[in-house]
């Protein structure tokens, strides 16, 4: 008989949903990150990643907060309040996934591979727990220890792709063990009335993500001096000026036929 402190194994359903929400397309990280280069033309790459951060647990507090706070609201049923923490929890695993990629990139590492991605993203989750375990994983791989001190750089590049997946699916069963405990009891943090559970909610996924930011920052050296150069931002072509509709009309005149 299991005991009441067992995990249930994940079903195959629950596994290839997490795989898909830890892997985000690369072209939605590049046009992320451009899209923040945009808005602050002469952030250096070391900035770019501190807004990144502040962004990231922006994202996951409110909306860990925000489902929380639907407890207080009578017309809000236990049930639907815990399909709510369902989604919730989905948007979080996307943020995470989204900056921890974002985050790779601005170091100048591609992340196309899904297995690194979902790699690097579970470590991160996993905190310590998770970084330990890739550095054994990854001295037993290469016969010896890592070969770079950075858990990042190691699971991005410096592994061959041939132990990549072996190694994410032995992270994959430490990840979704974790999580799952985790993530129970901060829903049934949230589902706590008056209110109660919006700062449980909120809090809770801070502090996940504060352990996240903190696995990030020592997953990789310092952040480079220049961006990448597929990290340029190509400026916008003006748009070309509005005509006044009175010029339009005259125009439309001008060219039509006479009678």
């Amino acid at each position: 008989m299991a005991r009441s402190t067992d995990v249930a194994n994940p079903s195959p359903m629950m596994v290839r949903g997490v795989d898909r929400l830890l892997t985000v397309q690369r072209p939605v990280v590049l046009a992320h990150i451009r899209s923040i280069r945009r808005g602050r033309p002469t952030a250096t790459p070391a900035e770019i990643i501190r807004i990144l951060e502040r962004r990231y647990l922006t994202a996951v507090t409110l909306g860990g907060g925000a489902v929380g706070a639907t407890a207080a609201v009578p017309a809000i049923g236990t049930g639907t309040s815990l399909v709510l923490s369902g989604v919730e929890t989905a948007g979080f695993l996307e943020a995470s996934a989204l900056f921890a990629q974002s985050v790779t990139e601005v170091h100048g590492i591609v992340v196309d591979d899904p297995d690194r991605a979902r790699a690097l993203v579970m470590t991160m989750v996993l905190g310590s727990a998770g970084t330990d375990l890739l550095r054994q994983l990854a001295g037993q791989a290469a016969g010896g220890p890592a070969r770079s001190a950075f858990w990042g750089e190691t699971i991005t590049k410096s592994l061959p792709r041939a132990v990549i997946g072996p190694i994410a699916d032995r992270i994959k069963k430490t990840f979704l063990k974790r999580f799952t405990i985790a993530q129970g009891t901060n829903v049934v943090g949230r589902l706590i009335p008056f209110g109660i559970g919006a700062v449980i909610g909120g809090g809770g996924n801070h502090l996940l993500g504060r352990q996240i930011v903190r696995a990030s920052r020592e997953g990789f050296s310092a952040p480079p001096e220049t961006f990448p150069v597929w990290l340029e931002v190509v400026p916008r072509k003006p748009r070309a000026p509005r005509i006044p509709r009175s010029e339009k009309k005259r125009t439309r005149e001008l060219d039509s036929p006479r009678g």
